[in-house]
């Protein structure tokens, strides 16, 4: 690490969990959206008292977000986009809206939050072990980064009620397959230890 990298380090909060909030700045207007946009409301009130949590524990909070092919804008542009134009997903952004001056972001060009963004350098800047991914859809774009995160040694935690998709039946087996082949904690978000995970991410790893 250079010393100009170890100066940005050292301005970021050191954490071993972080909470990944995948695509909830969501116009909802695309085919299949009215499926989706039911569950994703009822997952939003919960991984809006997740996030709560997470700040309350220091747990950093990063908005990992499809950029909808909107390449001309950042982060704060986009939801500033979508809230003008009053898109359906507003009840979702109004539950979700970032925090400028303390959530994190990063933009996405397909379904992985790994895929072609800076994800990775990010969390291992906040020292990152454990994640917690939430957020739409199930059955996409968390389990393509729920994959592409253990791969790269990630332990993973992905309560059942803060992610949803257009089908229901596609949401469970999602959740099967993240709970079985990526070894994920799949307890819902009303039964989670959020300070006994910080706990148990910080012990160090045999091997």
């Amino acid at each position: 690490m250079t010393q100009r990298s170890r100066d940005l380090a050292s301005h970021l909060p050191a954490s071993s969990v972080a909470m990944l909030l995948i695509d909830v700045i969501n116009p909802m207007d695309f085919e299949g959206a009215q499926l989706l946009l039911p569950a994703a409301i009822r997952a939003a009130e919960r991984i809006a008292a997740l996030r709560e949590l997470a700040v309350e524990s220091a747990v950093p909070v990063i908005y990992v977000n499809d950029n909808f092919d909107c390449w001309h804008l950042g982060f704060r542009e986009l939801v500033e986009k979508f809230v003008a134009a009053d898109v359906p997903g507003m009840p979702i952004i109004e539950r979700l809206m970032p925090e400028p001056e303390r959530d994190f972001y990063v933009l996405k060009p397909g379904h992985s939050g790994f895929f072609c963004t800076g994800l990775e350098v990010l969390l291992s800047r906040l020292r990152a072990r454990t994640l917690v991914l939430t957020g739409f859809a199930g059955d996409i774009c968390v389990l393509f980064t729920a994959n592409d995160a253990y791969m790269r040694g990630f332990d993973l935690i992905v309560p059942d009620d803060c992610i949803a998709s257009e089908r229901e039946a596609n949401n469970v087996h999602a959740q099967r397959q993240m709970e079985r082949l990526l070894k994920a904690d799949t307890t819902s978000s009303k039964a989670l230890n959020l300070r006994d995970c910080i706990t148990r991410a910080a012990r160090p790893r045999c091997g």
